[in-house]
């Protein structure tokens, strides 16, 4: 039986195989910025909008907010109100998105030995 997170994560027609795993990592942190953004927390702690913004500056402020969004959705990302003067947003990876430090360190190992070895790179 499917738990909330499961129906949330899994597609229905993963239908219980093996890699149905990978296909909820996938979902959840498979979207363009998404592992970005997780990189980022990773490696400065918490931010705020503005200041993730700019470690990102390829992002624009619509798919940064939508990402956050979805990402703190989907347990990955808290949003915490700074009540100092001037009141501000910080975001900060749950215990959940930190654990993927391993998968997005796996990532940046995967992905600066594929560019050192294609013709892109």
């Amino acid at each position: 039986m499917c738990d909330t997170t499961e129906e949330r994560c899994v597609a229905s027609w993963c239908a219980d195989d093996d890699w149905c795993t990978v296909t909820c990592t996938a979902h959840l942190i498979g979207k363009k910025w998404h592992p970005v953004i997780v990189h980022r927390l990773l490696e400065r702690g918490p931010l705020g909008f503005n200041a993730l913004g700019a470690e990102i500056d390829a992002i624009s402020s619509t798919v940064l907010s939508s990402s956050l969004e979805e990402l703190t959705a989907n347990g990955l990302v808290d949003r915490e109100i700074v009540n100092e003067k001037p009141v501000r947003v910080e975001y900060s990876l749950t215990e959940q998105g930190a654990a993927l430090e391993p998968v997005i360190d796996a990532m940046d190992t995967w992905g600066r030995d594929y560019l050192r070895g294609s013709s892109c790179g």
